[in-house]
């Protein structure tokens, strides 16, 4: 019998196809890593949406799935329906979490779908050019922000704790950064461990950097992104309940 080689064997052996520096492989890494740890390869099906994170559509040997763009997080509740037993994970950018898959997103907590949707943050649309996203800062030069975001277009959204305001009370809403991989990788283990042991839904969105888009070398790109944790909040999301409601 041939040996079965590790989950994280590809993601840790072959080069990935995304830009130099770029977060979404520290966040893959990890994800293999657990995959291995927690034994669930072989009874996982990852979901990847349409952006940078179509990349990863070889990182892993499992089963995995690529949908339309903004579709991952319903394609995968379908799926999960179909196949109850199956841990699923949804893997997506700001841009199909925040502004085309918002709704499917805001549905699927409102249901406590047992799935758990992972969102990389990198606060622009990052494959087509380094357009303006949902998340961007105010200030924030970008291709269709040349000279800054404007104070009238809002300020980034928060979507850990916009879902929050509807997800379920066993649900798992959360922020990490990829400045710390261990402590990103434990967030992903509780996102899916919610999943496993609680039947319920989870959301972890994860602070990444993108140095081609956002035009810096190593040291700006993590000074941006303390930037963006200090908007950014890190750490578990709980639900605020409303003075009425908790009466």
């Amino acid at each position: 019998m041939d040996k079965i080689m590790p989950t994280s064997w590809r993601a840790s052996s072959k080069p990935h196809l995304f830009c130099p520096g770029c977060g979404h492989a520290i966040v893959l890494k990890q994800l293999g890593f657990l995959f291995d740890e927690m034994n669930i390869s072989r009874n996982t099906t990852f979901g990847i949406d349409i952006g940078c994170s179509l990349l990863a559509w070889d990182f892993f040997d499992i089963d995995t799935v690529q949908t339309h763009h903004g579709r991952t997080t319903p394609t995968m509740v379908g799926f999960k329906t179909a196949k109850p037993t199956r841990t699923v994970l949804a893997y997506m950018g700001d841009g199909a979490a925040y502004a085309i898959g918002l709704q499917s997103i805001i549905h699927a907590a409102y249901r406590n779908d047992p799935v758990t949707v992972i969102t990389v943050n990198n606060e622009n649309y990052a494959m087509t050019g380094g357009q303006m996203s949902p998340e961007t800062l105010v200030g924030t030069l970008t291709t269709t922000t040349p000279s800054g975001k404007p104070d009238n277009l809002g300020p980034g959204l928060r979507g850990p704790e916009l879902i929050s305001q509807v997800a379920s009370s066993n649900a798992y809403i959360a922020r990490a950064s990829i400045s710390n991989p261990i402590q990103m990788k434990l967030a992903l283990k509780k996102a899916i461990e919610n999943q496993m042991k609680n039947n319920a839904f989870s959301f972890l969105e994860i602070l990444s950097i993108c140095p081609t888009n956002w035009k810096t070398n190593a040291k700006d790109s993590f000074a941006k992104l303390n930037e963006l944790e200090k908007y950014y909040s890190l750490g578990q999301i709980e639900r605020k309940t409303d003075e009425k409601e908790s009466k």
